[in-house]
């Protein structure tokens, strides 16, 4: 039986711009990055930003979690933790973690979320974070709704989140260290350099080649638009928008596509709401594919599906627009019906299987003139990956967010009241008194007018009600003078009754096993409270974290793609050999990586062959 929850969408923010859009095109919650120790290490915040953005999202009830996910060295843990108690001082409501270590420190009673870094794969793993003391997990991006469903059974307290939409990491978030082995730069660091979105040559045993100059190891994007309620019936609660380096547009675009898509399912599921208050309007029809995205996918959400890769280009293919019709000198024409912009750009396959990219100068009806005419065949795609028209929608305030009020205006012996109440029941009176003079003329359409003049506040008049029992004189300027108060102590009055969700300090019952006795790397167990941590929970063996020994004897990438499978090799599911010698290889330049099938597990996995 599904019971009636609150669902939450959740966008991103690098900054604290993109944090008050997300709020004003209709997230429940937003997630940005802590000064420092989060997985997006060019996303930093300052405790000042997030205290701002703090204070205009709890106006909507909108909750900020800030990621501090990153493993931490012995000697960070104390800035950590002070850094934590700032945060907490400044509003934030949750931290999401990876390293096991900050649950031993002192922290302030701060809700604490499992990252998708701690390999959030098993009803085991999640049973045992929620007996820990995390209120809200994310759960691995590779899960299927089977999965899920089953993870929601075995732990029904625990709020689930679930990536929705936006950039796929390639490997199992927090185990992938090909970064970290290469180039210094650790993902769990937050400093991945993004080797999976290289091209490589893919060769057998022999040197013979399988595939050249392809992007072997990127994948398309998530998009779970069409799977939403699905998710929601599954168990999840928490829907999340990739992105904490995407620039506003993104954010503006992606959280308003889901804020209509999710408010559509309410409507007709009524035992599913939104998390928080206000509704958002917009100027503009969101479109997902006008954002940056390499091509859709839902992943393993349904099962293995084959059409995950984008091994052409790891760069935005925008939305497909039609084919080239017709060349003529510097021009062409285009079969499709989707309008072009002066100033749009285009992009498209060439002779080599490259992406290349034009702008549009003008057009006249579906004949485009180029800034300077591109290798253009007939019959080639082109796909659209800027849309001046839409971006110059977004540059400009695209979205309002609004409280419905119910206002009434009262007639009290020494004067006149006005009554605000807002849509969580939340309500303040405002009482001026004054000499009551009968009007020459009906009052009500004025007190109408002046009390709706709400527009640059967070309200909007839901529903108005006058007292008409005596037609009383009343001037303009005492209207407006109640109303402004009477907004302010509104606001005042949401600001107190905002719900801090608080927990108990250090709640983890140290008699709960962890589910596995022997950890490796992958744990990426880095300092001395974390290897305290697990110790305290059963665990017997813990091997240090990757990125803090030297090593080349294990894997660099666990992966649920897998080459074999793309190719129509896979023993399992398509009972067919490949018919190239194994072990396979992927180079580039002076790299060279080797290919490992556990088809036990239905994972590839990457080992460095230096």
């Amino acid at each position: 039986m599904i019971t009636a929850r609150p669902i939450e969408l959740l966008a991103p923010a690098k900054d604290l711009h993109c944090g008050i859009e997300a709020v004003r095109h209709g997230a429940d919650a937003v997630y940005i990055g802590a000064p420092k120790f989060s997985a997006r290490a060019a996303a930093g915040n300052s405790v000042g930003d997030i205290q701002a953005l703090c204070d205009y999202a709890h106006l909507y009830d909108v909750r900020i979690y800030v990621a501090l996910n990153t493993i931490l060295k012995d000697d960070e843990l104390k800035d950590a933790e002070r850094m934590i108690r700032q945060l907490y001082d400044a509003g934030a409501d949750a931290l999401i973690i990876q390293d096991m270590g900050i649950t031993r420190l002192d922290l302030p009673p701060i809700p604490l979320h499992a990252s998708t870094q701690t390999d959030n794969c098993t009803p085991e793993k999640v049973e045992f974070l929620y007996h820990a003391g995390f209120t809200q997990i994310v759960l691995a991006r590779e899960l299927s709704i089977n999965q899920i469903q089953l993870i929601s059974e075995r732990v029904p307290g625990v709020t689930l989140e679930a990536f929705i939409h936006g950039a796929l990491c390639v490997s199992y978030s927090g185990r992938c260290y090909l970064s970290a082995a290469l180039s210094g730069r650790s993902a769990n660091r937050g400093e991945c350099a993004q080797y999976c979105r290289l091209p490589y040559t893919w060769v057998d045993r022999e040197g013979q080649t399988i595939a050249d100059n392809k992007h072997l190891l990127s994948l398309k994007d998530l998009n779970r638009s069409d799977d939403l309620e699905t998710l929601m019936q599954a168990g999840i609660s928490s829907f999340k928008i990739e992105g904490r380096l995407k620039d506003v547009s993104y954010v503006k675009n992606v959280t308003a596509y889901y804020r209509k898509k999710l408010d559509g399912i309410f409507e007709k599921n009524p035992v599913f709401y939104r998390s928080s208050t206000g509704r958002s309007s917009f100027t503009f029809e969101p479109y997902p594919e006008k954002s940056f995205n390499r091509g859709f996918t839902s992943f393993f959400l349904h099962g293995r599906d084959a059409d995950i890769t984008s091994f052409e280009t790891p760069k935005s293919l925008g939305e497909p627009i039609g084919v080239v019709k017709e060349l003529k000198g510097n021009s062409f024409t285009i079969a499709g019906l989707k309008s072009v912009h002066n100033g749009d750009g285009l992009v498209f396959f060439n002779a080599r299987g490259a992406l290349e990219g034009f702008r549009v100068n003008r057009t006249e009806a579906n004949r485009i003139f180029p800034q300077k005419m591109p290798a253009l065949k007939p019959k080639m795609q082109l796909y659209r990956n800027y849309d001046q028209h839409f971006e110059d929608l977004l540059a400009k305030p695209s979205a309002e967010r609004k409280i419905g009020v119910t206002i009434e205006w009262g007639i009290y012996p020494d004067g006149f009241t006005l009554t605000m109440t807002d849509e969580t029941d939340a309500h303040i009176v405002v009482a001026r008194s004054f000499m009551k003079e009968p009007a020459r003329k009906p009052q009500d359409e004025n007190i109408r007018n002046q009390l709706g003049k709400l527009g640059n506040t967070p309200f909007e008049v839901a529903d108005m009600v006058i007292d008409t029992t005596k037609n009383y004189f009343i001037p303009s300027s005492l209207l407006n003078e109640m109303r402004r108060e009477a907004v302010e102590k509104l606001i005042a009055v949401r600001r107190m009754r905002y719900r801090y969700r608080y927990v108990k300090k250090n709640p983890c019952k140290e008699n709960r096993y962890f589910p596995l006795q022997k950890l490796d790397y992958t744990a990426n167990v880095s300092n001395r409270m974390a290897e305290e941590f697990y110790k305290k929970h059963g665990v017997t063996e813990i091997e240090p974290a990757f990125e803090t020994v030297s090593r080349n004897d294990v894997p660099l990438m666990y992966t649920k793609h897998c080459l074999r499978y793309s190719m129509g090799w896979c023993p399992v599911h398509h009972k067919k050999k490949s018919p190239y010698k194994e072990p396979f290889y992927l180079r580039y330049k002076n790299r060279q990586l080797r290919l490992e099938f556990d088809c036990k597990k239905c994972r590839m996995l990457v080992w460095n062959t230096e």
